[in-house]
């Protein structure tokens, strides 16, 4: 075999570190449709489908997106490593902090309907008001995270989309009043399997800056 160049073989690539410079989370109850094609043919981001609210400014910490991966092993007497080991279960959850009094960030917070009847009112057009249920519903959601990031050759923008289709909420912080910080409300919700799409998350990375990314097709 011939010898090798590790700089070659390393394909350290500079081009590809990705960040979040600005991202957006929207939420929608699960009577809107489901987001399928979230980029035209031409790599362009595309308008999310009626009924998606944006919950706008969170804290710095961003969007967490975390996994819960746990497997069942077969152990042997002739081994002291597993002899087998299946999946058992592979969660998906995201955690953000709302800054906003908005709408969707008190709706997915004290699980309230983003809209229809429960869901609040447009902001300044009526008194909002809601009681604890003396049993909670079950309301899942579709929530959807986009990161924009540019291509530092071209300038044009790279996104990275997330859907869950159906999220349900499994955890909240602390509602902290206080005259040093904003009134936030942190959410926790988990990825379950969506029927229509059999899949808890889909995941898409375009734009123009990305194909920008791809080779020039060599000259015949």
């Amino acid at each position: 075999m011939p010898a090798a160049d590790f700089t070659t073989i390393a394909e350290l690539r500079q081009s590809l570190i990705r960040k979040a410079l600005r991202y957006a989370i929207f939420a929608a109850d699960t009577t809107a449709a489901a987001v399928t094609a979230p980029f035209d043919a031409g790599g362009v981001l595309q308008t999310l489908p009626a009924g998606y609210v944006p919950v706008g400014f969170t804290t710095t910490d961003g969007v967490t997106f975390s996994g819960d991966l746990s497997n069942s092993d077969v152990e042997s007497g002739q081994s002291a490593s597993p002899t087998r080991s299946d999946v058992e279960t592979d969660i998906q959850t995201a955690a953000w902090v709302p800054q906003e009094t908005n709408a969707a960030a008190v709706a997915l917070y004290e699980n309230l309907p983003l809209s229809g009847v429960g869901a609040l009112p447009d902001l300044g057009s009526a008194t909002w008001e809601w009681s604890r249920p003396k049993t909670p519903p079950t309301l899942y959601r579709r929530l959807v995270f986009i990161a924009e990031d540019l291509n530092k050759d071209t300038g044009n923008p790279i996104y990275i989309v997330k859907h869950m289709p159906s999220a349900l909420r499994t955890g909240r912080e602390d509602e902290q009043w206080t005259r040093t910080a904003e009134i936030a409300r942190g959410v926790t919700y988990q990825a379950y399997i969506d029927d229509e799409l059999g899949t808890d998350m889909r995941t898409w990375i375009d734009g123009p800056g990305w194909r920008d990314l791809a080779p020039e097709p060599e000259t015949p």
